[in-house]
């Protein structure tokens, strides 16, 4: 698991940080670092699973929630992949109206 793990990760900085080789150096660097202070740790460590939960959350969140921009002239272009989370916008449909949820309004809270 712990290796299946790492190459998520390792994926998922892939595709955050395409084309920006500083950075995707760093993470890889970071990534390695990290598993190989756990790697001399038994299987049945209670350490384990939590760290190997926490690699997997990191994946997924770089996959879906960065995104990275360049900047060209005054404007900044965003590399947005397919994996990136797009919102629907909800908090902004009901903005300057009063909400209801479950008998309180949102002013009530």
């Amino acid at each position: 698991m712990a290796l299946q793990a790492y190459r998520h990760l390792m994926r998922a900085v892939r595709v955050a940080f395409e084309g920006d080789a500083r950075v995707l150096d760093a993470a890889r660097q970071q990534i390695r670092m990290n598993f190989r202070e756990k790697a001399t740790l038994p299987a049945s460590d209670p350490s384990i699973q939590p760290a190997i939960q926490h690699a997997e959350e990191v994946a997924c969140f770089l996959r879906a929630n960065v995104v990275q921009g360049k900047k060209e002239g005054d404007r900044y272009k965003l590399r947005i992949h397919e994996d990136t989370e797009r919102g629907d916008n909800d908090t902004i449909k009901v903005a300057g109206k009063t909400v209801t949820i479950d008998g309180k309004k949102c002013t009530d809270l």
